[in-house]
Order: structure tokens, then C-alpha cells, then sequence
């Protein structure tokens, strides 16, 4: 008793100096630290009701691949599914009508890589891995971006179809930006797998908001907001208004929160909770999380109700519906 007492002190202490003192010491449970590392069972999960991509990358764990390939793989089946608005091509442009991407990518060793508004390439997370692995950047952004997707043989490719292309005109004739809540199958794709070695990746990839701002970049790219992993706590990815996730560093945050003994459940909770706090009444806009810890616990939150997440169990993408704090957008 006298040594439990002494780590929830610790605990609380070291909390407190990372400002996160508004947590309920009924939530940390130190015994659980550090999380038990599970071995030999391939997990993964990603934001939305993106069935292919998680069978995709649960497959290709099953069969030795590890989870950095895997997550790769994985996102690139909605990056390059054309009726999803908000990834790859086929995305929703800016207001002026050109489609550009953002995506990151993290493992297990703690390497992490980024590309923002880049155009013309589809398969983003695999440009934001190059990134990591060959050269001594973490993000490269723009026309830099592109270039060295070239460089890498990525395939210049159109991302504008034809039938987002009439929907974009047809908004011209009002241009009335306003971000909407997201409640339908598709947004932000943000995956984490776990390999047969317990091994974690995570990868983040958008088009961002619809009819965005020429140069805007959301959370999706950036290490900590859009994604965090740490391979002996957890990992975090988000989906949503990135304005928001970026002033509270949303995934890093939750993996905080995870790693001081905080379920994956609880530590989606309290992130929401903060981005909630900052607003009188009921936010205007939509942002969740999901979250797994190294013990293969798992976790989702999210502000409105229409966020869902898909796991990968015994070949199958199991889609479940999130809990939200509002019922009802």
C-alpha cells in the first residue's frame, strides 16, 4: 500500500508538471505501468469504415509483414479510392480548385515522416515514409514534396475528377466556406498496426477540409497531433476539425495519458474533453480519436455522434460506432 500510494504521488506529480493535473487520480491505475507487451497477434485499426484497408493491412501482418509496410499498404487502398472525397485522388480541392495532400507516418523505433499540400502524387503516406527512411528530413512540404516523389518514381498523376470537379464549380457560384461536421463513412484515414513482434506504426493521410483555404495544412501531417506512436506505451491517430486537434496535440496527448496508466478509452475521453473545454456549449465541428495501447487495449472518442472505427480480428473488419459526448450533431 505504502508503495502505491508513493507512485500515485509520483504519478500525479509528474502529471501536474505536464499540465495534465485536471485528470482524475481514479483513472490512473499505476500497476499497469508499464503495459505489458502482447507478442504474435497482428492488430490493426484505423479511423472510419474502411474495410479493405484493415483487411488489407490485418493480411499482410498474418503473414510475417511488419507494421510499418503493413499501415502503408493499408491507408493506400483509400488513397486511391476515387469515392473517397478526402484522401488520395478523388479528393475534395481547395477554393481554387486544386487537390492537395497531406499524410505522416511513424514506427516503431520512434522515426517519423511528413509531406504537406503536396499535389499530383496519390500515395502520400508511402512519399511521407521516403521521407523518413531516405533523407535526413522529417517533413517536406509543396513543390519540394512533389519533386522528390519524382525523384523516388511516384507517378505524376491528376487527383481532380471530373465529378468533384463539377461539385467544386458548382459551390464557386456560392462560395460559402464553411467546415462541416463529417458524419458520413469517410474522412481523414488515420491507421495503427501492431505486428506479430509487437512492433507499432501509425499513418495519417488527407486532402484536409473541403474548399480549404489556398496552403492550408491540418493535424493529419503534423507528429503529435495527427499521430503519435510510442512502441512501449501506444499510439493515437485523429480525424477531424485539425485546427482544433493542433491546439491541444491531440495523439500525443492521449499517449501521455496511456503512458502514466491511463486506459486507451479514458485517454480519448479526457483529449476530447480538452478540445470540448475550450468552447461555451456544443462545438460546431467534429473531431475523434482512436487509440491502442502495447497491451492491445483499445479506444475511440469523439465529440458528435457519426465517428466510427474498423478493426482487424480473424480476417474480418469489424466497423463499430464510437461513443461521443453528443448524441446528436
Amino acid at each position: 500500500m505504502i508503495r502505491r500510494s508513493f507512485l500515485n504521488n509520483l504519478i500525479l506529480s509528474s502529471m501536474g508538471f505536464l499540465g495534465l493535473s485536471k485528470v482524475k487520480a481514479s483513472q490512473i491505475n499505476p500497476t499497469s505501468l508499464p503495459p505489458i507487451k502482447l507478442t504474435g497477434i497482428p492488430f490493426s485499426i484505423c479511423t472510419w469504415n474502411c474495410p479493405e484497408a484493415i483487411i488489407t493491412s490485418g493480411d499482410l501482418m498474418m503473414s510475417g509483414t511488419n507494421s510499418l509496410d503493413a499501415v502503408i499498404k493499408g491507408v493506400a487502398v483509400e488513397e486511391a479510392n476515387v469515392n473517397n472525397t478526402t484522401v488520395g485522388i478523388g479528393a475534395t480541392p481547395d477554393r481554387e480548385g486544386h487537390v492537395t495532400l497531406d499524410a505522416c507516418v511513424m514506427n516503431s523505433e520512434g522515426n517519423c515522416g511528413a509531406v504537406m499540400a503536396v499535389e499530383n502524387i496519390v500515395h502520400v503516406a508511402d512519399l511521407a515514409r521516403k521521407v523518413m527512411l531516405e533523407t535526413p528530413h522529417v517533413i517536406l512540404n509543396g513543390i519540394g514534396a512533389e519533386q522528390f516523389a519524382y525523384e523516388k518514381g511516384f507517378l505524376k498523376t491528376n487527383l481532380l475528377t471530373k465529378e468533384v470537379e463539377a461539385k467544386w464549380k458548382e459551390w464557386l457560384k456560392t462560395s460559402n466556406y464553411q467546415p462541416k461536421i463529417n458524419i458520413e463513412n469517410h474522412d481523414t484515414i488515420g491507421m495503427l498496426c501492431v505486428d506479430k513482434n509487437g512492433d507499432l506504426s501509425g499513418a495519417c493521410t488527407t486532402s484536409g477540409l473541403g474548399y480549404k483555404m489556398r496552403g492550408r495544412v491540418g493535424d493529419s501531417p503534423i507528429i503529435g497531433s495527427g499521430l503519435f506512436v510510442d512502441n512501449e506505451v501506444g499510439a493515437a491517430t485523429a480525424t477531424g476539425m485539425g485546427e482544433e486537434v493542433i491546439k491541444t496535440v491531440g495523439s500525443f496527448l492521449i499517449v501521455e495519458l496511456m503512458r502514466y496508466g491511463m486506459s486507451p478509452q479514458a485517454a480519448c475521453e479526457e483529449a476530447i474533453q480538452r478540445v470540448v473545454a475550450k468552447y461555451k456549449g456544443k462545438p460546431s465541428f467534429q473531431v475523434g480519436f482512436i487509440a491502442v495501447n502495447t497491451a492491445g487495449a483499445i479506444g475511440s472518442y469523439s465529440i458528435h455522434s457519426g465517428f466510427s472505427y474498423t478493426y482487424y480480428e480473424n480476417g474480418k473488419a469489424i466497423n463499430k460506432p464510437s461513443k461521443s459526448i453528443y448524441s446528436t450533431i
